[in-house]
């Protein structure tokens, strides 16, 4: 009798290990061994749900992917990070998303995808912990529509500084009406674009502070470089496609939209963004840097960087953190993974199996380089706080549509930098 107790208790656990698949491989995040990846880039969000489906079919992990919406990251990452099932992977922009997620990083300096890195200059470190891995290498400046530019009268090639784009961009203005098309696409401050503006066009004045002063970081901002920060956004405003005092209202949808339907010459944005224009065709589309008027900047090229740095969270199940590292070394080693990241997603990945790029803005870039102009180094990563952008971004806005002033502007850029900066790290 004893035995068939024994038998029927055995028996009893294998059917609930089967009806609940909490034996063996697991069926969600919920599950030990298995994947969950907070994602950053909405606009990626279709091919990480197919390359995770994919690895699933081959491995049998589960991974979850779940994408923020755009510019909630670090609102998402907070919440779901106060859950009992957790992401297991997700990112940080920088040295400043990582002073505030540092405890939570797993140490990546022993793991297989650590080997795989072209360069230690993309990693975060604390010590001798890395505890950021960056995943794409991207570009970004003023996509331009060349057959709407050539119908103006000019090529890129006309384009060599801020006193050009001016020009050029003025001219096409005041001959809108006959032209059919104005100089930009709209600089919206909607949460979806104004990223573009408070976070992207920002990091150049803040780049040539540091350029000028020898560093890398600062916890206060002169404003060296904000008059020139003015005379960028009164040539993106006044010459679009909107009137700026509609600006608060216009998404990143309206701009892309403005752009392929040839309503605008100019849309700022980065290699990211291929998916978005490519149907205006390869040979349409031009990439310039973002000039400001700083001298000696006809040498200058592209804003290239990154802000995408994954992290595995050391608070995760062992099985679910040796499953998560698996499924990042197999995004960077296996041809599927490799061709997803490479030739779906447009990335440049800092890893030695990464491919030659598909993306025709990628390549303008790597011509850059190679006509050797100096890269624009992303300042913006040591930006202090998600509030200090949010607060820039409302003072353009205000300027933009007349209810505020420059002054205000250049407080919340200098006078806000140091008070986030004291905030987050005091």
């Amino acid at each position: 009798m004893k035995i068939k107790r024994i038998a029927a208790v055995m028996l009893s656990l294998a059917l609930l290990c089967g009806l609940t698949a909490a034996c063996g491989g697991s069926s969600s995040k919920n599950s030990g061994d298995a994947v969950y990846y907070l994602n950053f880039k909405p606009e990626q969000d279709k091919d990480w749900q197919t390359l995770a489906k994919l690895y699933t079919e081959e491995t049998g992990v589960k991974v979850d992917v779940i994408t923020a919406a755009s510019g909630q990251y670090e609102t998402t990452l907070k919440s779901e990070m106060a859950k009992s099932e957790a992401p297991t992977l997700f990112q940080v922009n920088g040295p400043v998303g990582l002073a505030s997620w540092k405890d939570y990083c797993y140490d990546l300096s022993g793991s297989k995808l650590y080997g795989e890195l072209s360069s230690d200059e993309f990693v975060l470190k604390d010590g001798g912990a890395v505890l950021g891995v960056a995943y794409v290498i991207e570009t970004y400046g003023i996509i331009c529509n060349k057959d709407l530019l050539g119908k103006a009268g000019y090529t890129t090639d006309d384009i060599k500084n801020f006193s050009d784009l001016k020009a050029v961009a003025e001219d096409i203005t005041s001959r809108s009406g006959e032209l059919g098309f104005s100089a930009f696409t709209s600089a919206g401050m909607d949460s979806s674009s104004d990223w573009r503006f408070k976070t992207h066009l920002a990091s150049m004045p803040v780049y040539y502070e540091y350029k000028a002063d020898g560093i890398i970081s600062s916890p206060a901002i002169k404003g060296t470089y904000l008059d020139n920060y003015k005379m960028i956004w009164d040539l993106y405003i006044n010459n679009s496609t909107t009137s700026p005092n509609l600006l608060g209202t216009k998404t990143g949808d309206d701009a892309v939209a403005e752009f392929i339907t040839k309503k605008g010459v100019f849309y700022q944005n980065g290699t990211w963004a291929y998916g978005d224009v490519a149907k205006l065709g390869d040979d349409n589309l031009g990439m310039l840097p973002i000039y400001i008027g700083v001298t000696g900047e006809e040498s200058q090229g592209l804003c290239t960087g990154t802000e995408n740095f994954w992290c595995v969270n050391k608070n995760a199940p062992e099985e679910a953190i040796a499953a998560t590292l698996d499924f990042m070394y197999w995004c960077v080693t296996s041809d599927a993974g490799v061709s997803a990241m490479c030739n779906d997603m447009g990335f440049v990945i800092p890893f030695k199996s990464n491919l030659p790029a598909s993306n025709p803005l990628v390549n303008i870039a790597n011509g850059y380089v190679a006509g050797g102009y100096v890269p624009v180094s992303w300042a913006f990563t040591t930006m202090p706080s998600e509030a200090w952008k949010n607060d820039l971004g409302s003072a353009l806005t205000s300027y933009a549509a007349g209810t505020g002033d420059w002054d205000s502007v250049k407080a919340a850029f200098t006078d806000g930098w140091a008070k986030e900066y004291n905030l987050v790290n005091n």
